[in-house]
Formats: C-alpha cells, sequence, structure tokens
C-alpha cells in the first residue's frame, strides 16, 4: 500500500516557472499534491506558478535549482525532503533552447545540450529519489517526451535524438523499477503553444492544427491532466508506457 495519501504526497515538477511545467505544477497542486516547483533562472514566473497554487488553496514552493548538475540536484532533493518529506512524484519536464537546423549545421554541443535535458538530469534526479521510492515501496517517475518521436520531424534531429532516448529510459526503468511498485511512464505532447511560440505566424499554428485529426491543438491544461493521472492510484498497474497527447496525430 502506498506509505502516504495523494493529498499528502510530494511532486516535484522541474521546469515548472511556464510552459507545460506550470500548468502541470497547476494541475497537481489542484489534485491535493505539495508541489516543489522547480526553476532554474525564472523566480518570478515560479513564484507566479506558487501563487496559483497556494491562491487555490493548495501547498506549493519554489525551488532553485540546475537539474543538469549534480550537486544542485542533490542539493535541490535535500531541500524538498528537508521542507515536506521524500519527492514521491517526480516529473521531468525541464527543457531549454531547441534549435532546428540541417544536421551540418549542428555542432555536437547541441546535441550534448538536448541529452543533458533529457536524460542527464532524469537519471541524476532519479539517483537522488530512488531509495526513498523503494523504502517506500511506491513511487512515479513521469517524463515528458514528445510526438517528434514518431514523426521524425526533419532538421531537428538533436531534440528528435534526445527525446527518443528519454522513451528509452522510460521502458528500461520500469522493468528495473517494478519490483518496489515504482511506477515510470512517458507523456508525449504534440505541438502544444506556450508562452515561447506568442511570436509565431498564425499560418504555423493553422497549418498544424489541419493535420490533427480533432482540428485543433492542445493545451497546456490536456498534458496536465494526464500527468495527474499518472501520478494518482488509478494508474498503479500502468509502467512503461507512452501516452500521446496529441489529437490522434500520432498512434
Amino acid at each position: 500500500m502506498p506509505a502516504s495519501s495523494p493529498t499528502s504526497r510530494v511532486a516535484l515538477v522541474t521546469g515548472a516557472s511556464k510552459g507545460l511545467g506550470k500548468a502541470i505544477a497547476i494541475a497537481l497542486g489542484r489534485a491535493g499534491y505539495r508541489v516543489a516547483v522547480n526553476y532554474r533562472s525564472d523566480e518570478s514566473g515560479a513564484q507566479q506558478t506558487v501563487a496559483a497554487i497556494t491562491g487555490n488553496g493548495g501547498t506549493a514552493r519554489a525551488f532553485a535549482a540546475d537539474v543538469t548538475d549534480p550537486g544542485a540536484v542533490r542539493g535541490l532533493i535535500a531541500e524538498v525532503k528537508q521542507t515536506w518529506g521524500p519527492v514521491e512524484v517526480l516529473v521531468n519536464n525541464a527543457t531549454g533552447p531547441q534549435p532546428m537546423k540541417p544536421v551540418e549545421e549542428y555542432t555536437w554541443q547541441e546535441y550534448q545540450d538536448q541529452l543533458d535535458f533529457f536524460v542527464k538530469a532524469p537519471v541524476l534526479l532519479a539517483q537522488a529519489t530512488l531509495a526513498d521510492m523503494k523504502a517506500a515501496r511506491w513511487g512515479r517517475v513521469i517524463h515528458i517526451g514528445s510526438e517528434v518521436v514518431n514523426l521524425g520531424n526533419a532538421n531537428f534531429s538533436a531534440y528528435v535524438a534526445a527525446k527518443a532516448a528519454m522513451l528509452g529510459l522510460t521502458r528500461s526503468w520500469a522493468n528495473e523499477f517494478g519490483p518496489w511498485q515504482i511506477t515510470v511512464n512517458l507523456v508525449a505532447p504534440g505541438w502544444i503553444p506556450v508562452e515561447r511560440h506568442a511570436d509565431m505566424a498564425p499560418e504555423h499554428f493553422s497549418a498544424y492544427s489541419a493535420s490533427v485529426p480533432l482540428r485543433r491543438q492542445g493545451l497546456p491544461e490536456d498534458v496536465a491532466a494526464s500527468v495527474v493521472y499518472l501520478a494518482g492510484d488509478g494508474a498503479n498497474f500502468v509502467t512503461g508506457q507512452c501516452l500521446s497527447v496529441n489529437g490522434g496525430k500520432t498512434f
């Protein structure tokens, strides 16, 4: 049985100062989780996420850390644990710039930057939280992936490759962590417009929407709802899965 009820579990959402991370953190807060809102540099945005949760009667606090740095990750998990107790739900959402260019123009560092966010950070965070999850014989690891792994977008190979590696982690860890009743799943959104897409031309949005069976783009809240499901007891027997949240664009 879980060591604690859903309304007292501790959830850490990385990169939660804006975009999908913000929506996920707010949804988890609404569901009753105590939410550690991680950010690297956007303290104002993180505090806005916290305010959105606490203003609705939830519990949240902002925690600064670069989740690609081993020492920062150890400090982050220790600080969350000192504040509320062990992290029970880990949501790997943090991301950085996502350059689009032909492969001839990429530097290796640009590939490495994507791997740092989508492989290195999840590994560091799992290593820092796994002992407590194993001791409780309950835990959730939820990766935020992307439909690009199925689509194979051209001129985007660094991001596509790193997100594909994240799916590999999901499947391997589901087998490895399963004996301790720790589930590992990945939510793969379609193109969900957030703040960084504000300056894009309208025709890009309409063209993408036309390619989606539901004929629209998703909302951050659509992704957040899937994360809340996977974090809860209703998903106790769901692990190693890729849940596509993209209106049917991939299957």
